[in-house]
């Protein structure tokens, strides 16, 4: 296979969760660049019909739609309405994320609770659902995003999110569990864990912290705009066909400090 065909998704389907803004939105535009349909979702419904419009500019198909993660009866109807439209579903972004800074003694329940059912919880309902039609399919390609705030301990000056830094290392074991059980089903199932972008979740930490987190990255920079593409396009392509419950870490070099 020629190498410009092992990164081309010309004629697949792909899900982006949180696709209506930052790392999500970069994520779609990466597919949608390579020939991808591009199925962009998140709570905000206005967002995601912008970066939708965007897409279908480039020459391929999208569709935005309203979905809140945690709520299993919308998943169900993204996952309905993306075969009703593409007949297949051949990649999944799971990248909607939340949030919550605070000392661990003072963490409010309800907050953890959040960032844990957005975060995991929201993970497992979309790869659930969408699973079951790769698994009708033989194939398909899950992306799990995480964090490496998912692989450390992090410093509480600068990074007091004890939920936050959990639920991505609950990801990323998630990812290899799902890999081994689906893998001989042909469902490829990886994840990604960025370093900072700024980004709006990301704003307040940078602001708080960018010299410590720029003097703890080699390249001494924060992820631009077009960083995620590259890992993004990669692990939902050919060029990645015999890499499963792998985690590719984006982060200018700052998990090697």
């Amino acid at each position: 296979m020629h190498i410009k065909q092992l990164f081309d998704l010309s004629g697949k389907t792909a899900i982006v969760t949180g696709g209506g803004r930052g790392l999500g939105k970069q994520i779609a535009e990466g597919y949608a660049e390579s020939g991808a349909n591009v199925v962009v979702c998140s709570r905000k419904q206005e967002a995601c019909q912008e970066v939708s419009d965007e897409l279908a500019k480039i020459g391929v198909e999208s569709l935005a739609l309203k979905c809140d993660i945690t709520s299993e009866e919308d998943v169900q109807r993204v996952v309905k309405e993306t075969v009703e439209k593409f007949g297949t579903i051949d990649i999944l972004v799971n990248n909607s994320g939340a949030t919550w800074g605070a000392p661990v003694e003072e963490m409010p329940l309800a907050a953890w609770q959040k960032v844990i059912n957005v975060n995991m919880t929201g993970t497992f309902l979309m790869a659930q659902a969408v699973g079951k039609v790769m698994l009708e399919q033989g194939y398909g390609k899950i992306i799990n995003i995480a964090s490496v705030a998912g692989l450390k301990g992090s410093d509480p000056e600068y990074m007091n999110t004890i939920g936050y830094n959990s639920s991505k290392g609950a990801v990323i074991t998630f990812t290899k569990d799902l890999a081994v059980k689906w893998g001989p089903k042909g469902i490829y199932v990886n994840a990604i864990a960025p370093g900072f972008f700024p980004t709006k979740m990301s704003k307040v930490l940078i602001e708080k912290g960018e010299e410590a987190f720029l003097k703890g990255t080699p390249l001494r920079k924060f992820g631009s705009e077009n960083d995620l593409k590259g890992a993004a396009v990669f692990l939902a392509a050919p060029a990645s066909d015999y890499i499963t419950g792998d985690v590719m870490i984006v982060d200018g070099g700052s998990h090697a400090m």
